[in-house]
């Protein structure tokens, strides 16, 4: 039967057969059990052991992807429920992992069936729970595998200082209900629609835990009184120690995943320190079921590497990314990607030869690669936190809107600004770190901007692809004499390829609501806030004051398959439909 579920979830079922020793105690530091799931190969002995940790139980699909499908390809698997979660003792205390994971690994290595290797695997918690052992758990860590996860979630729920209400609250919920085997199927569907449901109720967002699970959840209130800057994080970072874990890394993430720009900081950290780790970035959200399976495959190629020495599962290059293409605006699952997107492979990201180029907004809603041509008046919007600058598609947690979706009824806001460039002579393909710089003036010291970078069509259709948002707080950044501020925003990554008889387009707002909470311009705590005061944006563009965005352009585009061929079976071409796989 457990071979017939890995099969129904599109895993490799591999030839061993496997034995289950259930609800394993393992003794945590403060005493109490924490209990784990061991799969083994019945033929093999006492081979390497894949370590999962995870809140989301241990069993159903998850004792499936995670012990099944790893112990029938000849590995052990122990996968634990974390402190709290389906029968292990304890309160669930998110995010606080690295005392029970050391514990757990202490508690492997002196079981009579340990092999003397293991590897960690997971996606999302999963891999942070990585982070916060891999530089302590000693030699026989010989592999890590982690998909859409960082080692610190601060700067992901504080994203540019602003709080990621949405995806926050959708995991608050999740959490607080996962209590059997298939809440995980259910709280899938009902977290995103409570979230939403709570966070469009207009009330304050300390009130927002309980409107969405029915009590007051102490994690989310924590984190509406701790910011980005305060210790309630120190033991909650595991970004200073990543340069100091010496097993190697692989590494998956998505273009629309909310932790992508602080896994690549990641990945960044570990070539600072001389390492080599493999980097693959699909067309993926956080949840993608495509991106959850197909890891699996990549896992078992990493650790059949780095654990039985045979390394001949993995690829040349240790950077793959698929390039987005909107050339006939097919749809490949639930992601805007035509049939000509690609994989690439890379020696490294950034990958090389790509150069950053800014292009600048121009007066009249321009954008173009040259400097504003002379003094202009700034371009104008008032934003009014008592009705939000609506989010419509982009980096998403879970739930069932599209990551990729036409943007023209929020460009049709008074609240929204648009600077559109001419029509592409020729292909433009970035591949890399998007970023911003606006000289903006407001009235409130204290407000948000949000950048959104746009492919548009020949038809009109407006394509968000990547995003970024900053909160602006008094003195930061420092206003000059005439009260301009000079904003840096660092936007999501992208791989994309805009076709000739395309528009680039770059919104300007200071809303993405429910996405991050709304900005009430007061300076209020963000939990208790309940004036709302508008605020009057100013956006310059002028030789003094050059507003931009900075993409990462490619030299070279190679020349695209043709798109009247919507059955293309070539190598790294999907067929509309299909899943891209790495």
């Amino acid at each position: 039967m457990r071979r017939l579920g890995t099969t129904a979830l599109g895993l490799p079922n591999g030839p061993h057969r496997v034995s289950v020793e259930r609800d394993l105690e393992v003794p945590a530091a403060d005493g109490i059990a924490l209990l784990a799931d061991r799969y083994a190969p019945v033929d093999v002995e006492r081979p390497p052991t894949v370590l999962v940790r995870s809140p989301y139980g241990r069993r159903g699909p998850f004792g499936l992807m995670c012990g099944q499908t790893f112990a029938s390809h000849g590995f052990q698997a122990v996968v634990q429920s974390v402190r709290g979660g389906f029968g292990s003792g304890g309160v669930f205390e998110p995010l606080d992992e690295g005392e029970d994971g050391l514990a757990t690994i202490a508690w492997l290595k002196e079981q009579p069936w340990f092999g003397g290797t293991f590897a960690m695997h997971g996606p999302s918690y999963l891999g942070y729970v990585q982070w916060a052992v891999a530089a302590e758990a000693g030699p026989e860590l010989r592999a890590l595998s982690m998909q859409v996860t960082a080692s610190q979630f601060r700067d992901a729920i504080n994203v540019g200082g602003t709080f990621a209400l949405e995806s926050t609250l959708i995991w608050v919920d999740l959490t607080s209900r996962m209590k059997h085997p298939l809440s995980g199927i259910t709280t899938g569907i009902m977290s995103p629609r409570r979230a939403r449901r709570a966070a469009l109720s207009g009330r304050p967002l300390a009130e927002l835990d309980v409107l969405a699970t029915g009590g007051q959840q102490r994690f989310f209130q924590d984190l509406l009184v701790n910011g980005p800057d305060t210790p309630f994080w120190d033991k909650r970072d595991f970004s200073p120690t990543v340069s100091r874990v010496r097993a190697p890394v692989n590494m998956t993430g998505g273009w629309y995943d909310i932790f992508l720009p602080w896994q690549l900081k990641d990945y960044a950290a570990l070539r600072a320190a001389g390492h080599r780790p493999y980097l693959t970035i699909g067309p993926w959200t956080h949840a993608d079921q495509r991106m959850m399976r197909d890891s699996i495959g990549e896992s078992l190629d990493w650790f059949r590497a780095h654990l039985l020495d045979d390394p001949s599962g993995l690829r040349e290059h240790p950077v793959r990314v698929y390039v987005t293409d909107a050339g006939s605006r097919r749809s490949v699952g639930t992601v805007w990607s035509g049939p000509t997107g690609e994989w690439r492979e890379f020696p490294d990201w950034p990958v090389p030869g790509m150069r950053e180029r800014r292009w600048h907004l121009q007066p009249g809603g321009g954008l173009s690669r040259d400097l504003p041509p002379a003094a202009s008046e700034p371009d104008r919007y008032r934003y009014d936190p008592a009705h939000p600058t609506p989010f419509l598609g982009g980096p998403t947690l879970m739930g069932d809107n599209h990551p990729v979706t036409d943007q023209r009824r929020l460009e049709r806001r008074r609240d929204v600004l648009t600077f559109t460039s001419e029509e592409l002579a020729g292909d433009l393909e970035i591949i890399g770190p998007v970023a911003a710089e606006l000289f903006v003036r407001s009235d409130r010291e204290h407000t948000d901007f949000v950048v959104r970078l746009c492919d548009v069509a020949p038809d009109g259709e407006s394509r968000n692809l990547c995003e970024g948002m900053r909160r602006l707080v008094p003195g930061t950044p420092e206003a000059g004499a005439d009260g301009v501020r000079q904003v840096a925003l660092e936007l999501w990554p992208a791989g994309h390829r805009f076709r000739a008889g395309h528009r680039i387009r770059v919104q300007v707002c200071s809303g993405a609501y429910p996405r991050v909470a709304r900005n009430p311009g007061t300076g209020e705590p963000i939990g208790t806030a309940h004036r709302m005061l508008t605020a009057d944006q100013e956006i310059f563009h002028d030789p003094g004051r050059p507003s931009a965005i900075v993409l990462p352009e490619m030299p070279e585009v190679p020349k695209p398959p043709d798109t009247e061929d919507t059955t293309d079976t070539r190598e790294g071409v999907e067929a509309p439909g299909a899943a891209p796989s790495p």
